[in-house]
């Protein structure tokens, strides 16, 4: 049964590359393009899988979650080219918060479950955690920014204070891989020895080939994804930012979502963890501002102008992630409560008036 859904998800991507072609209903399209990301990201994660088991947990992880959002930044890419601002943000911050409730929460209820508790390097997380604070004051900053300089009518200023702000994450985020591995490199090492299923091991050239051949599909498909969001919006009644927040969030990072939960299943929480907490990072770090400098050869300039709806589901989500794994060890109820919270999120934003997304400009 299994074997046969797996065939099935492989044949929707030569169909959804088949309707972007044929030029169907965009309503259509934009169906099975979100079903060819599965397989594809699954591919991604199967992949770096078998090349992170050779670099360790801290290595892996990073490796892991870096091609686990290439996804996320060619959607995000192309949604900027098509001038889809709201939908970009709301992309990035519902990755950011993927990440921390649903993935997480996921990997320490589905590893937490017949086990008492689930221990992981605290350091780790506690250093994360702290960047994911740096990275709600960006994105507070420049909102706050906006309206004060909208007051004496130069709103045109809020770009040099995006691209400044980009610039001060991607140090932050430098600097944050040179203490993770190396002047803190031992303390960062994962808690537990990784675990290995025992399934065949891949050598690189198959697994970087695999890699390959998955990401230049992906881009054929986010492209078709991108292009057909806003009618499949406008036919479901879904606003740009639960599209983005939700839907787009959690179709782009599908690859965290299979690969920390099956390792979360086997016992390796720490690693699992690492993935969702890297994947956070590195999308509020270097994917955001990378995509705000790209924004402008593209024609399309990006500005760090969340909503306030995305600032506070952000803000809240992250003060609750960095509570609960500050003590180094985690249950399956932990994860319980970090998908209620995004659970909750997730209503709001569905039930969210078209006229209430736009950002604080009212663009």
């Amino acid at each position: 049964m299994k074997r046969v859904a797996r065939w099935v998800l492989y044949a929707t991507i030569p169909v959804a590359i088949g309707l972007q072609v044929a030029k169907a209903s965009l309503v259509v399209e934009f169906i099975f393009a979100c079903l060819a990301v599965i397989p594809l990201a699954a591919w991604i994660g199967f992949s770096t899988e078998q090349l992170a088991q050779r670099m360790g947990s801290t290595y892996g992880a990073l490796f892991n979650a870096t091609f686990g959002n290439f996804a996320e930044l060619v959607i995000a890419l192309f949604a900027v080219r098509a001038g889809l601002d709201n939908v970009v943000r709301a992309s990035l911050s519902g990755s950011i918060l993927g990440n921390l409730l649903f993935v997480a929460g996921f990997a320490a209820l589905a590893g937490g479950w017949g086990r008492d508790t689930l221990k992981f390097n605290a350091l780790s997380a506690e250093s994360q955690a702290g960047q994911m604070i740096l990275a709600v004051g960006a994105m507070l900053v420049p909102a706050l920014f906006f309206r004060a300089v909208q007051e004496v009518h130069q709103p045109e200023l809020i770009h040099p204070v995006s691209v400044g702000t980009s610039v001060v994450l991607i140090l932050s985020y430098v600097l944050g891989l040179w203490f993770a591995f190396i002047t803190h490199r031992k303390q960062m090492n994962t808690f537990s020895s990784p675990a290995h299923d025992g399934g065949e091991q891949w050598s690189v050239r198959r697994a970087v080939a695999l890699l390959l051949v998955a990401s230049v599909l992906m881009a054929v498909i986010a492209e078709e994804l991108v292009h057909a969001v806003g009618e499949a919006g406008r036919a479901w009644g879904l606003n740009q930012v639960f599209l983005g927040f939700i839907v787009l969030a959690i179709v782009g990072n599908a690859a965290e979502h299979s690969t920390a939960v099956v390792l979360a299943l086997r016992g390796d929480i720490d690693t699992a963890l690492n993935i969702a907490m890297q994947s956070s990072v590195q999308i509020a770090l270097f994917v955001t501002p990378l995509i705000v400098f790209l924004s402008y050869p593209i024609g399309h300039p990006l500005d760090l102008l969340f909503t306030p709806f995305e600032l506070l589901a952000v803000g809240l989500g992250v003060a609750i992630f960095a509570y609960l794994v500050m003590d180094g060890e985690t249950n399956w109820y932990e994860g319980v409560q970090l998908l209620a919270v995004y659970a909750i999120i997730a209503v709001a934003l569905y039930f969210l008036p078209e006229g209430a997304a736009p950002s604080f400009s009212g663009r």
